[in-house]
């Protein structure tokens, strides 16, 4: 039988064509409870524009809070929070939460899922498929005080590809992680390459499956929370 969850929106990013949402269940009462990714069933568990649209065409924004038609839970490894969609179930939205919730909405983790690659590269950006089968969530909420995005220009057979990073220090160990967040990438990689830095920002860092080409599961910078939004 399907159910709807209720969630404030945490993340809307790029993923192989699609979008990957996710965010914390709404409770009421000012309390909110466990992470939830709404995935489709497809192979790679993306979201069509046409499958995360409200009514009205638009799609949602972080911090909307969302109706979600879910089908069933489907945790994929340490995906604990997926579930997958009711298909042709239309999102509806609730609502939005200020800027300021997002001070409840933060976590501490002690770290960002440490694994061998921090000795191997110095930016902490994956952990073998062996090692995040030992985590039990791929989602997380920090603030950081200072933050920068990193805009390159890189070849890709033969054109020029610009590419944007988040980078930034948790307890101590430096991470340089790949930004799926629209609004970054939309206000970002028309710049020229170099750092730009933020301040007092929120963000949502994503632990990825594994990718197919190297087998390694990256973790991403879903999700930039700047006051005002980019």
């Amino acid at each position: 039988m399907s159910y709807v969850k209720r969630i404030v929106c945490l993340a809307n990013s790029y993923k192989t064509g699609g979008r990957c949402i996710a965010g914390r269940e709404v409770l009421g009462n000012g309390k909110y409870g466990d992470w939830i990714r709404p995935v489709s069933a497809r192979a790679s568990g993306e979201l069509s524009i046409l499958e995360i649209a409200y009514r009205d065409h638009t799609v949602p924004k972080l911090l909307d809070v969302i109706d979600v038609p879910l089908l069933r839970p489907c945790p994929n490894g340490h995906q604990t929070e997926n579930h997958e969609i009711v298909p042709h179930g239309r999102w509806s939205k609730a609502g939005e939460v200020p800027w300021q919730e997002l001070e409840s909405l933060r976590e501490f983790p002690e770290s960002l899922w440490i694994g061998n690659e921090c000795e191997d590269r110095g930016a902490c950006n994956w952990v073998s498929e062996s090692e995040a089968a030992a985590f039990h969530h791929s989602l997380v909420l920090i603030q950081k005080r200072d933050f920068k995005v990193r805009v390159r220009t890189h070849d890709r057979d033969g054109a020029a590809v610009k590419a944007c990073r988040g980078t930034f220090k948790y307890d101590a160990t430096y991470y340089s992680l790949k930004v799926t967040d629209p609004p970054v990438i939309e206000r970002y990689a028309p710049m020229e390459d170099g750092v730009y830095k933020l301040h007092d920002v929120y963000l949502c860092i994503s632990l990825a499956r594994a990718w197919e080409e190297d087998g390694c599961c990256h973790k991403l910078v879903a999700a930039v929370f700047t006051n005002p939004p980019l």
